[in-house]
């Protein structure tokens, strides 16, 4: 009897000692997890896509921001996130502690980093921006991306996004564009297809840098088009001598189109075909798009250049022949002014 007494008092002497080593324990991790770290100054950390926390906390631990990788890879144990681990560029406060680390990893936002790709390049153009990204990574798509099929925008994205998927993206924000407007689109439009919309759209959008004037540039293509005369858009002649890259001349300055270019029939010079051209000559943006699908009411079917950045619009060919007259005299004008200075 005495030495059953014995042993579970031997047994109740263990347990409360390793409750106290274990209550030790806790308490000692918890300071561990909580105290300030060692980082001097705010720092950007990356975790790279498929990154392991053994791995990651072994980098923590050398760049100087967590004492001890081991006591991280226990607490992510005990908390089950050694598999959570986000991937991208994290910031990372001063003496942030192991615990503030590990939860900023966890569940803490990724830095955002942007792109903008701008309306009216054509899809060369944009794939050239994307492959030259720092921050993307990853191969270009090996197929070639349709022109006039990517959504022009500042897309946000954090790092780790590859270039291929930052192309889908584009595409599928134009499908979803379509989707959204094609339906909602003014009846009696000369455009059977949201194909032909992006068409129309594209050579609106190389038109014009001003936006104000997109509706009124959309409107009076769409009232030529009913009317069936030819849209007459020097931007498409560019398209098909070019596919839409700048001309030069010999002594590598831009220029203007020779008469041979513009008699020159190509699928998208429209002072030599009837209707669209044959594809988009750029990516235009969401606001050519809703311009072409819902024009203001317009009598307007010619325009020209005046020559300060926008367009002299005209109802008959006479008024338009004084518009071209008056953009020739201000072309002379300035001439003179850049000799004379």
């Amino acid at each position: 009897m005495k030495f059953i007494k014995g042993l579970l008092s031997l047994i109740i002497a263990v347990v409360i000692l390793a409750g106290a080593v274990a209550g030790a324990g806790w308490i000692w991790l918890g300071n561990e997890v909580a105290k300030d770290g060692p980082l001097p100054a705010e720092t950007l950390f990356i975790v790279e896509p498929g990154e392991g926390m053994s791995t990651v906390a072994a980098r923590l631990e050398s760049e100087g921001v967590i004492r001890s990788a081991w006591v991280m890879r226990l607490k992510a144990r005990i908390d089950g996130t050694e598999t959570a681990l986000k991937s991208g560029e994290f910031t990372l406060e001063p003496q942030a502690s192991l615990g503030k680390v590990l939860d900023i990893l966890v569940e803490g936002k990724a830095v955002m980093h942007k792109i903008t790709l701008p309306e009216g390049r054509t899809t060369a153009q944009l794939l050239r921006l994307i492959e030259n990204d720092p921050v993307l990574i990853g191969p270009m798509p090996e197929l070639p991306v349709a022109e006039g099929s990517l959504l022009p925008d500042t897309y946000l994205f954090h790092r780790g996004m590859t270039r291929a998927n930052l192309i889908a993206r584009m595409a599928k924000a134009q499908d979803d564009l379509l989707k959204e407007l094609w339906p909602k689109r003014q009846e009696g439009l000369p455009l059977a297809t949201p194909y032909e919309a992006v068409i129309l759209a594209s050579v609106v959008e190389k038109e014009t840098g001003i936006a104000e004037e997109r509706p009124e540039i959309a409107a009076l293509f769409t009232t030529r088009m009913k009317r069936g005369m030819r849209l007459e858009s020097d931007p498409t002649i560019i398209y098909g001598v070019s596919q839409g890259e700048p001309l030069y001349n010999k002594a590598g300055k831009r220029r203007t189109l020779y008469r041979s270019e513009i008699d020159r029939k190509t699928e998208w010079n429209t002072y030599q075909i009837d209707g669209l051209p044959k594809t988009p000559i750029c990516n235009p943006g969401r606001d050519a798009i809703a311009a072409v699908l819902n024009p203001p009411e317009t009598e307007y079917i010619f325009f020209v250049a005046d020559g300060k950045g926008g367009h002299l619009f005209a109802k008959t060919l006479a008024e338009h022949n004084r518009n071209v007259a008056a953009y020739r005299k201000y072309e002379r004008e300035e001439i003179a002014r850049e000799r004379a200075e």
